[in-house]
């Protein structure tokens, strides 16, 4: 099944490649790449990144900073790796706009759902940056949010390993690898495809999440197509 259009989830983190910290360029255009390919398929794409690469508010902050100053600082790396993604995408000849929670007017636009499907439907990455703008939220939530204002076909969440387990497969041999599961088993088993609230939202509004490797970035072009890569989540 080819998804019509997509709301890509990714970690800030993968953008830092190896070095875990600020932002691998080399990889960061083969993820693009991925993206455009989408785009030049004829899939609408949205995107929301995360900001671990930078910061992350409530384990940087700890208990050193006000959670929701912590917090408003990881909406701000948020903000930094969207313009990065933007700049990639459009020396690879796509077109991509940034919309954030909250106003940064020099480099994005107001969120705005209906600007956003305009955007989409012209053929243009639409970026969401600065999480859900409000603190104590991941950008787990916020992914799960935008793509239920966009009416995404599907959350697409770009990880570190390639698909869920039923455990860390690293560290157990025999961790079972699953090809599809419900949200209620993802809960259950606590397998921390997102974060608990971010799930719970997701399956009360009937939303498909497609889990893959980021490793290989072709692998968002491949899942964007719908095919059986990594886990499905449905309920």
């Amino acid at each position: 099944m080819n998804y019509k259009r997509i709301l890509l989830k990714m970690s800030g983190e993968a953008l830092a490649g190896e070095a875990g910290r600020g932002i691998d360029f080399d990889f960061t255009e083969k993820v693009c790449r991925g993206v455009k390919q989408c785009l030049d398929s004829g899939i609408q794409v949205g995107i929301v990144v995360g900001g671990g690469n930078y910061w992350r508010g409530a384990k940087d902050g700890g208990d050193r900073m006000v959670r929701t100053h912590a917090d408003y600082m990881g909406m701000l790396a948020t903000v930094m790796n969207s313009v990065a993604l933007m700049d990639t995408l459009e020396k690879l000849g796509a077109e991509a706009v940034i919309q954030t929670s909250f106003d940064v007017e020099r480099v994005a636009e107001p969120f705005n759902p209906d600007a956003a499907l305009r955007h989409m439907r012209a053929g243009r990455a639409v970026i969401f940056a600065a999480g859900s703008g409000e603190p104590y939220f991941t950008t787990d939530t916020a992914a799960v949010l935008r793509a239920l204002d966009i009416r995404a076909d599907v959350l697409l969440l770009g990880k570190n390993v390639d698909a869920l387990y039923s455990a860390d497969p690293k560290l157990v041999k025999d961790a079972e690898r699953f090809s599809e599961i419900s949200y209620s088993e993802v809960l259950r088993r606590d397998l921390k495809a997102m974060d608990t609230a971010a799930t719970q939202l997701a399956m009360e509004n009937h939303l498909p999440l497609h889990v893959f490797g980021l490793r290989d970035p072709e692998n968002i072009a491949r899942a964007a197509a719908g095919e059986p890569i990594g886990t499905i989540v449905h309920e």
